[in-house]
């Protein structure tokens, strides 16, 4: 191809505009090119959550965001996932003390289904019952936490913070704690993935059942 066709082809490719979830207040991303809007549906955005709220102190949390409509010169998405540094993870491991992980997956109120991943760090080492008693109180309040809430409610106490401190607040009764993080939070299925998953079960539970003739 010539030059003069490579860069008829550069203009050709129209620019969109990425903008993030209402609930991050639709904040610009970038723009992303393309040469058909079909194009554009799927691809996502990284960023972190000090470029959106324009707070330094807030870059250790990663965001990504999935492109799920398309105007004109405009890109919506919906958020992806949502996760912390390594380097800031790694900044609160001790030697000599627990780092407690769990891995919980629940469907919220209006049926999106969520992993979400919480940590604690402990000011010294826990014992094995000790350990076992804080994982289990964080899975029952991640749980608890989605079964009263909206998909946007939940990814909202993630990352302002608010479920680690709650879940800071019961655990620390079991063994001191330094820090409680949600290390990783990642959309799995939206309510008609997961509708249709359900009745698909059904279908293949039913055709289990054994018929007496």
């Amino acid at each position: 191809m010539s030059e003069r066709s490579v860069s008829r082809a550069k203009q050709e490719k129209r620019w969109y505009t990425v903008f993030a979830p209402e609930q991050f207040d639709r904040e610009e991303l970038g723009e992303t090119p393309a040469d058909e809007p079909e194009q554009v549906y799927d691809r996502t955005i990284e960023t972190t959550l000090g470029e959106l709220t324009n707070n330094a102190s807030e870059n250790n949390t990663k965001l990504t965001f999935q492109v799920n409509d398309v105007g004109s010169d405009a890109a919506y998405t919906e958020f992806k996932e949502h996760s912390l540094s390594r380097d800031y993870l790694r900044s609160l491991v001790r030697r000599g003390a627990s780092k407690i992980e769990a891995y919980v997956t629940v469907l919220t109120t209006d049926d999106y289904r969520v992993q979400i991943q919480p940590v604690a760090f402990t000011t010294k080492k826990a014992d094995a019952s000790q350990e076992k008693a804080i994982r289990k109180q964080m899975v029952e309040m991640v749980e608890d936490a989605a079964a009263e809430r909206t998909f946007e409610e939940v990814i909202d106490g993630i990352v302002e913070g608010r479920l680690s401190s709650a879940i800071y607040g019961e655990c620390k009764t079991i063994y001191p704690l330094r820090r409680v993080e949600i290390q990783k939070t990642t959309l799995e299925a939206h309510p008609e993935e997961v509708a249709e998953e359900e009745a698909t079960s059904v279908s293949v539970d039913e055709d289990d059942v054994a018929v007496d003739n």
